[in-house]
């Protein structure tokens, strides 16, 4: 019997490719934009595997994973991302996600991702398998001098912000890149500033420089 899946994405145009590479090996019984129509979409069809970006417009991957996992346990996570930064990867796994691929894959290779996790494996894209070893272990990321690293504190939709805004991009260039509003990039950057104890932009550009982020 054919997995039943969900295809979370904000972009279309990926969403119907994806369709398309799975092919007859999948029954698609529906698709979501957003977190907003994800979770009503998900508790709705019950699938057994959701394929879900990391980034939505409202929220990342893990809200989505955080609404629906105590609900319905039977449904199973595959993040498919073009991410393969350290802190998106480990958030969503520590989230309840079953696996975690990059949108590089090839359309056997994600087909077989699906399946597999359906069936109840752990898929990962090989070069992040050392991400999920250590989140599994429990292993916290430190900085230097060994402290806890910063990064930590924050979501990885505040981390992107982080590293857009300490790359010198304008509030109104990030909210087009990322598909949010500016008002919504604005307290993206306050939250960052608050939580690494940072008091403005310039600061907050050379403690990204200094560890490395841009």
């Amino acid at each position: 019997m054919k997995p039943r899946v969900v295809l979370v994405d904000d972009h279309a145009l990926l969403r119907a490719g994806v369709r398309g590479e799975l092919g007859t090996r999948v029954d698609i019984v529906g698709e979501a934009g957003s977190l907003a129509d994800a979770i009503p979409l998900i508790k709705d069809t019950d699938p057994d595997v959701v394929l879900l970006d990391v980034h939505l417009p409202d929220g990342g991957g893990e809200g989505v994973i955080a609404a629906i996992g105590p609900e319905r346990p039977g449904v199973k996570f595959l993040a498919l991302s073009v991410s393969d930064a350290a802190e998106d990867v480990i958030a969503v796994i520590r989230a309840g996600a079953r696996g975690y691929v990059t949108k590089t894959i090839s359309a056997d290779d994600l087909a077989d991702a699906v399946l597999r996790v359906a069936e109840g494996d752990a898929v990962f894209s090989p070069r992040l398998a050392g991400f999920v070893l250590d989140a599994f272990a429990g292993q916290t990321p430190v900085g230097p001098g060994g402290a806890p690293d910063e990064l930590d504190q924050l979501t990885p939709r505040e981390r992107e912000v982080l590293r857009l805004i300490a790359r010198g991009y304008a509030y109104k260039e990030v909210a087009k890149g990322l598909h949010i509003s500016i008002k919504t990039v604005e307290t993206h950057v306050s939250a960052v500033l608050r939580k690494l104890q940072l008091s403005s932009r310039h600061e907050l550009t050379r403690w990204a420089t200094d560890r490395r982020l841009i």
